[in-house]
């Protein structure tokens, strides 16, 4: 049975098929298919997109696996800029390895595998590997009625982002700083 993670085991006890690691190009299929399952079409990602991210940023893009299949992801790249904008989530080579910032982009689970705590275990490994990187934080755009799951998290809401009109949607911009 596996039990892996690269920082901390604690959001894996005693789930001994669980698996956190790092997403690879070889996960993309299914990777894909569960971001169009998880959000529109307008909001999904692109598939040149995500398999840039894969390319240029998978020391930041972790999955979760329970017996093997993979059931939830997070992803996003590290940058000096402190907003989250719209660019970033097409073009991959805005991300600076050494950048203050680790944003997130999205947080996918599939929906018979949630309320399994699987999101929150993926949000709490990025905020440790932000901690551990010497990040200044982690920052999210969400959709209103996710801003208190986000606060659990210790996420300020900034409120509406002026930066992020993604999909045509009104996305409020969180932040938690070290």
């Amino acid at each position: 049975m596996k039990k892996q993670t690269n920082f901390n085991n604690d959001y894996i006890n005693g789930r001994d098929t669980i698996e956190i690691r790092n997403a690879r190009i070889d996960d993309f299929n299914d990777l894909y298919n569960i971001e169009k399952e998880c959000f529109s079409p307008l909001e999904a990602v692109g598939k040149d997109a995500l398999k840039d991210r894969l390319n240029t940023f998978p020391n930041h893009f972790w999955i979760i696996s329970e017996d093997e299949k993979i059931v939830s992801f997070i992803n996003g790249l590290a940058t000096d800029l402190p907003d989250l904008v719209d660019e970033m989530y097409e073009d991959a080579s805005m991300h600076d390895e050494n950048g203050d910032w680790q944003m997130i982009f999205g947080l996918n689970t599939l929906p018979k595998y949630r309320k399994n705590g699987y999101a929150g275990m993926l949000v709490n490994h990025m905020i440790d590997v932000a901690k551990k990187e010497n990040r200044l934080g982690v920052v999210l755009t969400c959709k209103e009625y996710l801003v208190s799951y986000y606060s659990r998290f210790g996420f300020i809401d900034e409120g509406k982002s002026d930066k992020s009109h993604h999909a045509g949607e009104v996305w409020n911009q969180m932040r938690i700083k070290f």
